[in-house]
This record gives C-alpha cells, sequence and structure tokens, in this order.
C-alpha cells in the first residue's frame, strides 16, 4: 500500500468509528502512541480503548496538507472536528514508521485543547520530520545511540528474530519513541533496517568462516537472526548486491 493510501484507509477507518479497521494499520507488534498522555497501545489494546472511545464520541478527522514519506516513515497533519459544521477543531500529527505494509509504530501527536490554530511549530516539525515535542535533546540521542550500539555489540540482541522495538526500547531505558528517533534521527535508517545491518554483518562473518561452508544458506539465515530465508535474501542483496550465495562463490574463488 503506497503512502498517502494508507493516510487515507488509516482516517477512513477513525471516520467510520471503526475501531479493528484502526488497529489493522499495525501491524501485529506494532504499537500506538498517544504522545500527549504518554500512552501506548498494542493492537488488541487500541482496539479496546477505541471501541470505549467511540463509543461515547464521534468526531471527523481530516487530512490537512501533504503526505511526507520516505522510505521508511510517513508523517502528515490532520485536524478532528465534532462534525461538518463545527468551526472549533483539534489539530494533530501523526509520524509513523513502517515494516512492509504494517507499521511499527504510529506516534499520534496533538493538541489537548480545542483551537483552530496549528500547534506551535507543527508545520516546522512535520515539513522536516522531526519527533515534535519529543523532549530528545542531542545529548540525550546520543547517550541512546551508545547504549543501542552496546547492545549490539555485547548482547548481540539482534540476533533474536523475535525483537520489536518495545522490548529493545526497554532493554535501553527509553520510551519507544525516543527510540525510534535515536535510531531514525542518530543512524539515518528504519528500526529494521538497523536491526538488519547487523544481521548481514553477521551472515558476512559466517560466510566467510572456512569452518561454516558446510552450512547451508538456510542455516546461515537463521544463525544470523532472521526469521525467513526471503527476508534474509532481500536484505543481503540490498545490502550487497549479491545474493548470500553469490557472496560465499566469489568469497571461495578468491581463496583459489
Amino acid at each position: 500500500m503506497q503512502a498517502t493510501e494508507f493516510v487515507h484507509s488509516y482516517l477512513d477507518a477513525w471516520n467510520h468509528s471503526d475501531a479493528v479497521g484502526v488497529a489493522n494499520h499495525l501491524s501485529k507488534n506494532g504499537t500506538y502512541l498517544d504522545v500527549p498522555n504518554d500512552d501506548q497501545y498494542s493492537p488488541g489494546e487500541l482496539v479496546s480503548m477505541l471501541a470505549e472511545f467511540f463509543a461515547s464520541e464521534r468526531h471527523q478527522y481530516e487530512l490537512t496538507g501533504d503526505v511526507l514519506f520516505n522510505d521508511y516513515s510517513v508523517a502528515f497533519q490532520y485536524k478532528m472536528s465534532s462534525g461538518h459544521n463545527d468551526t472549533t477543531y483539534r489539530c494533530g500529527a501523526e509520524f509513523i514508521s513502517f515494516q512492509g505494509d504494517g507499521a511499527v509504530l504510529i506516534s499520534d501527536y496533538y493538541d489537548p485543547t480545542y483551537s483552530k490554530s496549528i500547534v506551535n511549530g507543527l508545520s516546522h516539525a512535520i515539513s522536516s520530520q522531526k519527533y515534535a515535542k519529543s523532549g530528545l535533546a542531542s545529548e540525550q540521542l546520543d547517550s541512546y545511540k551508545e547504549r543501542l550500539v552496546k547492545l549490539m555489540a555485547e548482547q548481540k540482541v539482534y540476533l533474536d528474530p523475535e525483537i520489536t522495538l518495545p522490548s529493545l526500547a526497554q532493554m535501553v531505558g527509553c520510551s519507544i519513541n525516543h527510540l525510534s528517533q535515536a535510531v531514525n534521527s542518530g543512524f539515518s535508517m528504519s528500526f529494521f533496517d538497523f536491526l538488519n545491518s547487523y544481521r548481514i554483518d553477521e551472515a558476512k562473518s559466517i560466510l566467510l568462516n572456512q569452518s561454516s561452508l558446510s552450512k547451508s544458506i538456510l542455516d546461515v539465515s537463521f544463525a544470523s537472526g532472521f526469521n525467513s530465508n526471503s527476508a534474509f535474501y532481500a536484505a543481503f542483496k540490498k545490502s550487497t548486491g549479491q545474493t548470500p550465495a553469490q557472496f560465499r562463490r566469489s568469497i571461495q574463488g578468491l581463496s583459489k
């Protein structure tokens, strides 16, 4: 699903008070983050919360401005009103991180009070695709990056194929939103590309090891932290320009 289609589908679910429809835009292990209230919800928890919300309130959600996106994230601004003739509305913005067609993190920033004016600085935040109101100073960003790199090097947490953004945030000792910002802004890549960069290095190390020649590509895939051979092939070729088998053959050719 394209970014604009995703956003329109997502807002359509909100406009139809479809709690399940909203939650279905999250991946299985995705998280919805209500930033002003500092609350986070899994897909199942989001359904329960929204079912209660929609039972007591009805609103119209309208996209304002452009949908901004890159390879791994989307940002858009919206306004929420009580009806088509309502002259007051609440403004907000959402930042979404993706893996495939599902969102692994939806961060909702909004003005808790009804106002005709957009939250101060919101337009600038969206245009620069930064995390508004995150409160993450550069010193904190560097600290989280250091902890993250240390976890990768010493504990090799990337070898766990089930690791998620929330579980890694807990290990780092920060919020999900701050970890997402640390990865996106600090390393200029998505959470999954960040993990896969370590997994690819691990796979290369195995493939370069002469004692591992008997290992199948599937074995190398699982030993590197991937949970499927297809995901391994796609990530490896994206990183190296070669399939794992081609990489192994090229190394064997050089060693002769």
